[in-house]
């Protein structure tokens, strides 16, 4: 397999193209961020990198809050439209029909048509270049019932999320493994008995 060698690029994919919400239920905003990830689970920590001039970096610089929406399939023209408009010319949530709702734990809003929201608290702020990193504890997550088992475990799956790569956004498609199961013991018919190697 032949491959070509490109400068150093933000080539990395796919990654979940997340609706930030911040300000206050009274005046929200919200905006579309891919760079977001988990960086750390005792506590559990995550990130968003915004540029300066973004006006939602205004407003969570000053507040030190933000909400993390996991859009769905049916929101994805509202990701690619709150990623191109800005908040200080329109209320993107009034463009898009979506509802701000109040968060339990910190003063930004919450989606309400994001099944799944992440309250973030800010505990620092990193100077990258084109970007700034705002590190934030998860101080709580809201998932819609509907999204639950008789169990109560998180089923996923059932809020259809989305993906996005190299310009492009994805559905994405059918379970292929489960976390360990490349470990787990073999029963006689040659599936998976559910119980790791020691």
């Amino acid at each position: 397999m032949s491959k070509q060698v490109w400068r150093g690029s933000t080539l990395l994919g796919p990654i979940p193209p997340t609706l930030i919400t911040c300000g206050t239920v009274e005046n929200p905003n919200i905006f579309t961020v891919a760079w977001t990830g988990i960086i750390n689970t005792i506590p559990p920590k995550t990130y968003i990198s915004v540029r300066p001039e973004r006006y939602s970096y205004e407003l969570i610089e000053k507040s030190g809050e933000f909400v993390i929406n996991i859009p769905t399939e049916k929101l994805v023209r509202a990701v690619d439209f709150c990623g191109v408009r800005s908040g200080r010319n329109m209320n993107k949530f009034k463009e898009m029909n979506l509802t701000p709702e109040q968060a339990p734990n910190v003063s930004a809003p919450m989606l309400l048509e994001s099944p799944i929201n992440l309250e973030c608290r800010v505990t620092d702020k990193i100077k990258l270049g084109s970007h700034d990193m705002f590190l934030a504890d998860i101080v709580s997550v809201n998932v819609d019932e509907d999204l639950l088992d008789k169990t109560g475990k998180l089923c996923f799956n059932r809020s259809k999320p989305i993906a996005f790569a190299h310009g492009q956004y994805y559905k994405i498609g059918e379970s292929i493994g489960t976390f360990g199961y490349s470990v787990k013991k073999k029963t006689k018919n040659g599936k998976n008995a559910g119980k790791k190697k020691k």
